[in-house]
C-alpha cells in the first residue's frame, strides 16, 4: 500500500527486503480525500515543513486526485517490473484496508508493506494505516517510510 509513487529508494529497497528469493507485488494506491487535510498539515508542521502545510489546500482530493493516483500507480508498477520483479496494481476508492484484506485473500500474499511518509497524529494513536491493518489482513504488516523521488541513495560505507 503506497500513497505518493515508489522512488527509485523505495523500489531498491522493496525489491531486495528478502534477499534472492522471488516475489511479486500488487500495489494499493488511494487517492488522497480532503478528510485528512488537516491531519497532513499538522504532520507537515511536525517535520518542519511550514510551506508545504500552507499549500495542502492546493493539493488534487477527492475525485480530482483519482488521475494522479493513477498515474503514481503505474510509474510505481512499471518501476517495480524494471527491477525484475512481477507487479500490479490498483487505485483503491472503497475503504482501503477493505480492499487489502480483499487482495491479501485473493493472491495467498505472505506480508504487506505498507509504505508511507510518516503521519504523527495517526501514529501516536495508531491510526496509521499500518497499525490498523494488522488488524485486518491476517499476515505480517511491514512499515516503511517512503523516501523523497529527489533523494539518491546513500552509498555503500556511509
Amino acid at each position: 500500500m503506497i500513497e505518493k509513487p515508489l522512488s527509485p529508494v523505495d523500489v531498491e529497497f522493496v525489491t531486495t527486503l528478502h534477499g534472492d528469493d522471488e516475489v511479486s507485488f500488487v500495489v494499493l494506491m488511494q487517492p488522497r480525500g480532503s478528510k485528512d487535510r488537516l491531519l497532513r498539515a499538522i504532520d507537515d508542521i511536525a517535520l518542519g515543513d511550514l510551506e508545504h502545510a500552507v499549500q495542502e489546500r492546493e493539493e488534487p482530493e477527492g475525485q480530482q486526485a483519482l488521475e494522479p493516483a493513477e498515474r503514481a500507480l503505474r510509474h510505481s508498477v512499471a518501476a517495480l517490473r524494471a527491477a525484475g520483479s512481477e507487479a500490479r496494481g490498483e487505485v483503491v476508492q472503497r475503504h482501503p484496508l477493505d480492499a487489502l484484506r480483499g487482495v491479501v485473500e485473493q493472491v495467498g500474499a505472505d506480508e504487506v508493506i505498507v509504505l508511507t511518509a510518516p503521519h504523527f497524529v495517526e501514529e501516536f494513536f495508531h491510526r496509521d494505516w499500518a497499525s490498523r491493518a494488522r488488524h485486518k489482513v491476517g499476515v505480517p504488516v511491514l512499515k516503511l517510510f517512503s523516501h523523497a523521488a529527489d533523494e539518491e541513495q546513500p552509498t555503500k560505507g556511509a
